[in-house]
Order: C-alpha cells, then structure tokens, then sequence
C-alpha cells in the first residue's frame, strides 16, 4: 500500500534512522507500538493505541487513534491521550482511561464527557445498554501490620500468614483488583460488585479486561477470579457471574480444576464461549474452547479433537460462528469455527503473527494486528473468504524504509529421537553464504512459550541479526504450536530431550560453511537462562559466551523461594523432598550441580524485582562463575522484574548484551563477517 501522509508524519517526529542503517537499540526504542483493537458497533470505524516512548524522560505514553474503514486512506483521527477505548452503543463516542479516570470523547462535534473514577479506572468494559460501564481498581481488603501500631509511625513492616507473600514484582500489600460498576446515565456513586473479598480480577498479572464481560443486555456480567484456599498451589480459576446491581456470584466452572478464562458472551445471549485448562496445576496445558450453555447451565468442549489451543474467541453477529487464533509452527494463523458443524478451519497462512482480532458485523472481514519477526504490529484486514490479508496502518513505514531487513527462513533439523526439530533461522541483511559470521543459539523461555513471529524490545532478532549474527531460534521439546505431546514432553525433563534439541540444532548450524564454530553463543532469559546455566556445565565447549537473564541456577533453593508453587509442583514433580526420585531428578537437573565444568564466559542478567526467579538465582551463579575463574560479569537491575520495562534500562541492557557478545565472537580487528576460508572481510 502507499505510505499515508499521516503516517509520515508521524513517524517523522520520531527522528527517522539514516539511509540504510540498521536498527539500534536506540531505534528499537523510537518504534511505535500498536495495541487494543476496538471495531465500533456498526463496522465503520477501529481505535487503537499507539504508544511512543520518549527515551529522554525514560517513558512511554499512549494515544487513541480511530480509523475510518470506509476512508482507509485517510489518516486516522488522534482522539488524544489514553488507554483501553470502547466504543459507546449507538453513537460516536469513544471512552478511554485517563490519569483522572474515564473520558467519552466524540469522533465529531460533541462534548466530551469527563467521569472521574478517584483511585484510577483500568480494564474499561461497556455496558451494551449504554447506561453503565465497568472497570477495575485496587482496594484494600487486609490490614496492615503498621496499622495496629499507631505509635510507631516510622516503622515500616509487613507480616504475613500464608505463603502467598510476593508475586512476579511485588510484595503483597493487602489490595486486590476488585471490579466496579458505574452509571454514566444519570451519576451515581461506583458500586464494588467483590467489596470486602480477598479476590482478584482480572487475574493478576497478566489478566485484561478480556477476562471481564457484559451481557448482551447489560443486567449482569461474567468475570474470571481464583477464589481458592491456598493460590499459590493452584491454577483452579473460574468463571462467575454477578447481576450488574449486586447479588450472588454464581460459579460456571464447577468441577473445572485449571485455567477457566476469558469469558465472550454470544450476541444473541444463549452462549458463553471460554477458555478452559483440563488439567488444574498446569498452565501451559492445551487450552480448549468450552461452550456454556445458560439456558441449561452446562458445559460443553466445541472441539474435543483439535490438538492445538484456540485464543481470543470472537463471535459474529449471528451468533453462529466464532473466529480465534491459533499457535502453529511458528506462526500465529486466523482460525473459524460454525457451531452448526464445528470443526477449526484455518483461515490465513504465512510467516505471521495475528492477534486481537475483530470481526465486521456481516462476519465477512476480520481486523486484527499482524506482528513479524522483522516488524512490530500494524492493523490488518483479513478477508474470510479468500485469507487475503491487506495492511490498514504502516507507523512504522519511514523507519522501516530506511533500515536493512535481516533474511528469516523456517527450517527442520534432525532430533535425536528421529522427530524432527523446527527452528527459525535469522540471517544478517547482507548475508552472503561465502562468508562466515558469528552464531547465537537462542534459548527460549516459558518452558513452554512457542518461538514465533514476535517483535521483543529486548530478545530481537531483527535486532540481533542487525548486529551481524546468525541467529537459531529453537522451537525445541515442551513448546506449543507442535501438538500437545510436543509441548508435555518437557515437564519433568528439563534437562533431557529439550536440551538435546537445542544442541542438534547448534551442531548442524555450526557445521555449516557460513558460520563460525569459535564465534558462537548460547543466550536466553527465564527457562533460557536455566538453559544457559546448563549447557555451561554440559556444553560449554560449543561456545564462545553466554549470556543468561533471570535464569534458574539451583533447582531446590528456587522452589523454596519461587512464589506460585503450582509451577515446581507440575514441571519438576513437588518439592525436593517429595520422594527419593523427585530429589534425584533435582540433582540431575539443576545447573548448579555442574559447577565444575564451567569454562565458558558468562553474563549474567538479573532484576532485583524479580520473585518469580528471585535474584539470588543471579547472584549464586555468579559466584560460581567468579569461583571456578570463569571471566564474568553480573548485570543487576534493582527496579525491574523478570522483565526490562523501563526505556533507559531497556537501550542499556541492549548495549551490555552486544558488548559481551562482540567481545567474544567478533575479531578484534574490526568485527563484522569473515570470509570462509577464515581471512578478515574488507
């Protein structure tokens, strides 16, 4: 499609890179980035944030932008800053979150109707009606250890009864996210429809407000939460409907013990299709697309043979066909499925990935954000039909015209299993076979999170192969996307078949000409860093360097310092002191028990916010590195979490990763390719 003025413009501001350059951490960082799809009721019009980040003040901001269907070639209208908009029934308006609470802001003429929500709104829902709208804030439920000794006002403590103390990046402070109505029509005070409960929704805290829905006809809603006695041992959340005037919350998923999420009510009211684990304990369990029927309260699985999980659910206006994606191969495709016959139909192809979908009233056209390895999202039209998919947004265009693009192909490898292996194969913009260039084995997180078409601010492959590096991404045992069994096989073998399936790959990819054996490395975060942790101890002789992000170092100290203990529980079999064969698998698979072998450089990267892999996971590897004389360096964070969030520490990370990388798989001389034969590039 041709560049919009608008888009120029726009991506002007963000002082475009020079003529054929390659992306930069700093360039990653000024890229626009695309989210929360929103279609208005009658399939004109589609807002969406852009957020840009300003490295400067170290922060991002968010604004609303609508686009006109019928005029695609219009630039879109700036409804100015916020987040989460949703559409008004029956008008033009807009309503998005702000700093002060809920604004409805008209496409055209018209007012705009400031609400303010004391306290902060999130998780903004409308309801169908018109007259209410929901949303989500933190309340205090639990006192305070300071709150009984008021004669100590500079004492500062926390106590606590149960082991739910800390969770990903925070401690525990005695709030939850409870879900509120307000009317809009008329005022009125905000009702707290889960006052005085120690319950969370959405699910904390990677839950949205797509797990929170109205009723077609406004009078109750459906929400996810976890009402269980100990939470930090189970995964049994469900789903519960409340009337919108208060009353009794009734559970849907009786005898469901996973994962029960993200609720979508059929426009003529009759279903609730959802999100169901089979397996409570588990998270990374097939996800299956459950119907509820509410005429006869019960559940049904709409498709019990499809060996994949279906994701954000969408129904069209006749209520007789639901659209979602689906993880396949790498790639995140379009899928539908009629009630009247139901099978999963796969809609689109290709080296992509889809997300946030939105269906058109007459179900015909499917909007949706497409992401690559190469570029962050854009907004997309699918035709259902044909699986066409044409680009709506380009608000990256001017940066991306300038850069050069890395090679990116699909490839299978040999397991030592006789399955076969895939990865994707990242290759610098200049690529040139004759030559040899430095080799980054990626090790993937999760355990269980496909390596697909994602465009990281900090695990980049564009980015890395802009650096000059050949890049494997694995999609080794225990990722989705490959079948269920694929994605099980992990699960008490962390240092098994996984590990061999990296290192099929590495071994092919260092025996091919254009890649050097002695410039490789071996990076990952999360189950990556565990990863790196044990190939410095079981493989250390393949490469270079390695870098490791909040890995996991030693198994037993991490289970008693971990926080959501369903996660040791399943993938590692219970604590350490289970039973005799638990305790051994401990020993075999945790890194620290290899202490003695390790040779290989090392980077280890750490978040002192981090309680998922607390940080002392970091500091022990460390140490052994610095013991064992291993040259070293320990990289720590003390405001970030088991992520990098924040711009300025997102470019520094980068900059750290590339320097240990280019100290040790580049030459000294000036960087950059060798040719084959090993001389120097010019």
């Amino acid at each position: 499609m041709r560049l919009l003025p608008g888009f120029v413009a726009a991506a002007a501001a963000l002082l475009p890179l020079a003529a054929q350059e390659r992306l930069t951490p700093e360039g990653l960082w000024r890229l626009q980035r695309l989210s929360d799809l929103g279609l208005s009721p009658d399939g004109r019009h589609l807002a969406f944030v852009v957020k840009t980040t300003d490295l400067e003040a170290n922060a991002s901001t968010g604004r609303v932008l609508v686009l006109d269907l019928e005029h695609a070639d219009r630039p879109p209208r700036d409804l100015g800053p916020g987040s989460s908009p949703c559409w008004l029934p029956g008008s033009h308006y807009v309503a998005v979150v702000t700093k002060e609470g809920v604004e409805a802001r008209p496409l055209g003429d018209g007012p705009v109707v400031a609400i303010p929500v004391p306290g902060g709104a999130g998780n903004l829902r409308w309801a169908p009606d018109g007259e209410h709208f929901s949303y989500t804030q933190a309340v205090v439920v639990d006192p305070r250890v300071t709150d009984r000794h008021q004669d100590l006002p500079r004492a500062n403590a926390r106590a606590y009864d149960d082991l739910m103390v800390r969770h990903w990046d925070h401690w525990l402070d005695g709030s939850y996210s409870h879900l509120f109505v307000m009317p809009y029509i008329g005022g009125g005070a905000a009702r707290d429809l889960l006052a005085g409960e120690r319950v969370d929704t959405p699910l904390v805290p990677f839950g949205g407000r797509e797990q929170i829905a109205w009723s077609p006809d406004g009078r109750e809603l459906c929400y996810t939460a976890k009402r269980v006695r100990d939470p930090e041992a189970s995964t049994d959340s469900g789903l519960w409907v409340v009337p919108a005037g208060c009353g009794e919350h009734r559970l849907l998923t009786e005898g469901l013990p996973g994962f029960d999420q993200d609720p979508v009510y059929s426009p003529d009211g009759r279903w609730i299709a959802f999100s169901s684990m089979a397996r409570g304990g588990f998270e990374a369990d097939r996800l299956r697309l459950l119907l509820h029927d509410r005429k006869a309260r019960r559940n049904q699985e709409l498709l019990p043979d499809f060996d994949a999980s279906p994701h954000g659910v969408r129904w069209t206006a006749d209520s007789r066909t639901l659209f979602f994606t689906v993880e396949t191969e790498g790639t995140t495709q379009l899928y539908r499925c009629d009630l009247a016959a139901p099978q999963a139909v796969a809609v689109t192809k290709g080296r992509h990935a889809l997300a946030d979908l939105q269906v058109a009233p007459d179900g015909k056209t499917v909007y949706a954000l497409r992401t690559t390895m190469e570029r962050p999202a854009e907004v997309v039209r699918v035709d259902v039909a044909t699986g066409a998919i044409a680009p709506l947004t380009d608000r990256n265009g001017a940066q991306f015209a300038r850069l050069e693009l890395p090679r990116i192909d699909g490839e299978w490898f040999d397991a030592t299993d006789g399955r076969r292996i895939h990865a994707w194969i990242v290759k610098p913009p200049d690529f040139d076979p004759a030559k040899q260039y430095p080799f980054i084995l990626y090790c993937q997180g999760g355990p269980q999170s496909m390596v697909g078409q994602t465009f990281s601010l900090r695990w980049n492959f564009h980015l890395m192969a802009a650096n000059g590096y050949v890049v494997a991404g694995v999609n080794r045992r225990g990722l989705p996307g490959f079948g269920q069994a694929w994605n099980d096989q992990i699960s008490r073998d962390w240092g098994g078949q996984a590990m061999r399936d990296l290192l099929s790959v590495c071994d092919a990819m260092q025996a091919r000409p254009w890649v050097d054996r002695a410039r490789s490395a071996a990076v990952g975060a999360s189950f990556g860093g565990y990863t790196v942790f044990w190939l410095m101890g079981n493989a250390g002789d393949r490469f270079a360097c390695m870098i490791a992000h909040c890995g996991t170092f030693n198994l037993e100290s991490m289970y008693l310092a971990t926080e959501e203990l369903w996660f040791p529980d399943w993938d590692l079999g219970g604590p350490y002191w289970k039973s005799r064969e638990v305790a051994a698998e401990y020993q075999r698979f945790s890194p620290h028990r290899y202490v003695q072998n390790w040779k290989t450089p090392l980077l280890v990267i750490h978040g002192e916010k981090d309680f998922r892999l607390p940080y002392d996971q970091g500091l022990q590897a460390f140490t052994a590195a610095q013991q064992m004389g291993v040259p070293s360096r320990l990289l720590m964070f003390p405001e970030e979490g088991h992520w990098v969030l924040q711009p300025q520490n997102g470019v520094l990370w980068h900059r750290e990763f590339y320097a240990w990388l280019d100290r040790f798989c580049k030459p000294a001389a000036a960087g950059g390719a060798q040719k084959a034969d090993g001389t120097q590039k010019k």
